[in-house]
């Protein structure tokens, strides 16, 4: 069963999204670590449900540590996350395994389990199941910044509006607005922008797809393994998993397949001592290459398509009877994706690097 991540800094999720609870084990935090819990706190409000213009579901997340950690450090041994459910629906999901939701995996995993599962609000499909994923980053962050590493993601697109991009928003002079917190986005202009649109889509009793912009800054030079847990891979199977994710992009991404090899080289200079590419100051530098990191900013795009569960009325297939039949999903859904994926994204960000640098600490050793 794939709910691990990682080798060294290793995460596995459990839980579902209408069962008593969800949460994550995390593995490899080094013994003497410092607990972070106001840390984690603010990391999992980023992402916690009852925002406003994002799903009604109002889950209080608290967060409980139940092994790994005394007098506030990490002993070494896995520590245990675990998040109550308290404000749950299920009777909204009543129409569930008669009538499969169009975009959804509700016919995919009858299918996988002989009909032997849970499938309100999406089980443990669902993206209540990325507080794992945050809480457990929120600890891992600072074993990166110790070495001088960040991770810093936005919300970059809605529909076909954009933001710009965070390596070109200075952060230290920046006032966040309401709109900015609320979606989790760092450019004030596209925030009011992203939040019409949104709640044009709302009214509409539709949805809109999103994307999330991530960058990574300082990753040594070198950093990333061979091959299939070379840099981007590593990256690419984690942001993939995010539940609504259809498609990732690193540096110049897809615009790559269009150009001149003469325009998309990224020549390399020297500059205070330290040798990297060129372009490292602008909106597309090539931060790995051949898995491995160049010094470079890595910039990744996710992107997300428009949540499944919309309240406009769908004609789907009726298992019992075998016939298209009206659906019209009930409850509290997010209209967009992206706001609530950016501490999500990050946190995916955070936990590869980490394992990452693990792995190559021990390969430095001859272990």
């Amino acid at each position: 069963m794939g709910m691990s991540l990682g080798d060294r800094i290793r995460v596995t999720l459990f839980g579902e999204s209408h069962g008593s609870c969800v949460g994550a084990l995390l593995e490899g935090v080094p013994a003497g670590t410092p607990i972070d819990y106001e840390l984690m706190i603010q990391e999992i409000e980023k992402r916690r449900p009852g925002k406003k213009g994002m799903t009604g579901r109002i889950e209080l997340d608290e967060c409980e540590l139940l092994s790994g950690v005394y007098n506030g450090l990490a002993t070494g041994w896995p520590i245990l996350f675990v998040a109550r459910n308290n404000d749950a629906r299920s009777k909204e999901y009543d129409f569930l395994p008669d009538h499969p939701r169009p975009g959804h995996a509700d016919m995919v995993e009858i299918e996988r389990s002989k009909g032997s599962t849970d499938l309100r609000g999406g089980g443990s499909q669902s993206a209540r199941l990325t507080l794992g994923l945050v809480a457990a980053a929120s600890q891992v962050r600072q074993l990166i910044s110790k070495q001088g590493i960040s991770v810093e993601a936005g919300l970059h697109s809605v529909g076909d509006l954009s933001a710009k991009s965070i390596l070109n928003i200075n952060s230290h002079d920046r006032e966040e607005s309401t709109d900015m917190v609320a979606l989790n986005c760092h450019d004030p202009d596209a925030a009011l922008q992203f939040r019409d649109l949104i709640n044009v889509k709302r009214r509409e009793l539709d949805s809109i797809g999103s994307s999330v912009e991530c960058v990574i800054r300082d990753l040594p030079i070198g950093t990333g393994e061979p091959w299939f847990n070379g840099l981007e891979p590593a990256l690419a199977r984690a942001m993939m998993a995010i539940p609504g994710a259809r498609a990732i992009e690193f540096s110049k991404g897809f615009k790559s397949s269009r150009m001149k090899g003469s325009v998309h080289n990224d020549v390399w200079s020297i500059d205070e001592g330290r040798i990297m590419p060129e372009s490292r100051t602008e909106q597309e530098p090539d931060g790995a290459l051949g898995g491995r990191s160049t010094g470079a900013p890595l910039r990744i795009i996710v992107h997300f398509k428009p949540p499944s569960s919309i309240a406009k009325s769908q004609s789907t297939l009726h298992l019992p009877s075998g016939q298209k039949r009206e659906l019209q999903i009930k409850g509290r859904h997010d209209p967009v994706i992206g706001p609530r994926a950016v501490p999500v994204v990050e946190a995916s960000a955070i936990l590869v690097i980490a394992d990452l640098l693990s792995m190559a600490e021990l390969n430095s050793r001859g272990l």
